[in-house]
């Protein structure tokens, strides 16, 4: 076998594979009287077909079937013998010759990734802490999500709940399907689309208003996406919300059986803590890669960013099959993907070659602090913890988080880091 290499560009290699005449003619020999052992053809008996009738017959099929298992057998074997590591599946071409068999390859290799400049990269890492005030708005927020609803009569107003019916048409046509029936919508929620709710203030029960708004263009659905429609509709009631008061009855409810407010307090602070822990680790990572990202630069096999888009397109193209609709090539910015693949394969493989080069291996020990990490928002936790031990494929999972922490911490020590004092609103999205 002899194998040659020719660089078309930076990634993309073309390697030509020639074998010799002979090692076909020995493969296609062995072949032959494989077949005429098993061929049976009128006027001979099973096993006795003559080798020329055998070769007359079947020489196309038999030199075509050697090829592809010349190509099997050679290509693997020539890419280890040239030092390839190709990015992706080859585009193999078969050249006719009068001797041997020969055939290009032509794939891309993965790039060589630089890491001369990951220490002292830049990274700001946020600060936060639960404070008291934080801690009271949360127990705020607790009593606003167990609150219930009681008539009113009069106009509606921010925050009320009012139960409506109600049908929409754009361009002519109904999308509600005709009218939509005891439908409460929270004036505030901004659960529906905007301008909606705005319209529902001042109406009383047993009032019907007609109204317009458009629809947002980042829409859903295409076919209303950007759309004036307009809405009928009918209020059936009015309700204001009822927040519950923080006695022991409310404790009880919520976990706490012995009543006392203190332990409720201890228990919201513990769980908001360990959801900071979660969240500054989050920032910590993403900081990181948006440091790697800007520093190293890194050449991309469009093999793997090809690959990397259709995985981010994925998820919209089973959402509109589970809307029976056909997606839209307005709804795929390509480019806008293409960019988001970039950076998820670049630090792809930044993260790898950190990895490798530095023999990070995964520490068992973090798989098990995480799993019951995860858990303990669990009641029955020990359940959780067994959920993920019992399948290999879940924990290794784990084990890929858990190792790319390790990573990010490996970074972190040799990083210039500068801390930066934030609010829990802030580091949990609130503001």
């Amino acid at each position: 076998m002899q194998v040659s290499v020719e660089k078309t560009s930076e990634l993309s290699r073309k390697m030509t594979v020639s074998v010799p005449e002979e090692v076909v003619k020995d493969k296609m020999e062995s072949r032959f009287k494989s077949l005429a052992r098993e061929v049976k053809l009128d006027g001979f008996r099973p096993g006795k077909v003559p080798q020329h009738v055998i070769k007359k017959m079947f020489k196309d099929r038999v030199r075509e079937e050697i090829a592809g298992d010349l190509i099997q057998s050679t290509y693997f074997e020539a890419l280890q013998e040239q030092n390839l590591r190709p990015a992706g599946y080859p585009q193999i071409q078969p050249i006719d010759e009068s001797e041997g068999f020969q055939y290009t390859a032509e794939f891309e290799v993965y790039p060589e990734i630089p890491l001369q400049g990951i220490d002292g990269i830049e990274v700001v890492r946020k600060v936060a802490s639960v404070e008291e005030s934080d801690l009271d708005a949360m127990i705020e927020q607790i009593r606003n999500q167990n609150k219930t609803w009681a008539p009113v009569e009069r106009p509606a107003q921010a925050n009320d709940q009012v139960s409506i019916s109600f049908s929409g048409v754009s361009e002519g046509e109904n999308f509600t399907d005709g009218k939509v029936d005891d439908y409460p919508v929270e004036i505030g929620a901004n659960k529906m689309i905007p301008g909606f709710e705005d319209n529902l203030i001042g109406l009383s029960a047993g009032d019907v208003k007609t109204f317009t708004v458009t629809f947002p263009e980042q829409y859903g659905n295409a076919k209303l996406a950007g759309k004036p429609a307009e809405f009928e509709v009918s209020v059936a009631k009015v309700e204001e919300s009822v927040v519950p008061e923080i006695d022991a009855e409310f404790l009880k409810n919520y976990g706490v059986l012995d009543g006392d407010l203190t332990t409720f307090k201890n228990d919201v602070k513990a769980n908001m803590e360990r959801e900071l822990k979660q969240a500054l680790r989050n920032n910590l990572k993403t900081a990181v890669m948006d440091s790697l990202y800007a520093n190293i630069s890194v050449s991309l096999p469009k093999t793997l960013v090809d690959q990397e888009v259709e995985e981010i397109i994925k998820p919209y193209a089973e959402n509109a099959k589970k809307q029976n609709r056909k997606l839209d090539e307005s709804e795929l910015p390509r480019d806008v993907f293409e960019e988001q693949a970039r950076r998820r394969v670049a630090l792809g493989l930044i993260l790898s070659e950190v990895i490798q080069a530095n023999n990070i291996k995964v520490d068992e020990a973090k798989v098990r602090s995480t799993i019951e990490d995860m858990a303990q928002s669990y009641e029955r936790s020990e359940d959780v913890i067994n959920w993920y031990y019992s399948d290999e494929n879940r924990l290794n999972e784990i084990r890929q988080l858990v190792l790319e922490d390790q990573t990010v911490e490996w970074i972190v020590e040799r990083a210039k880091v500068s801390d930066e004092k934030v609010s829990f609103d802030a580091i949990m999205g609130k503001k």
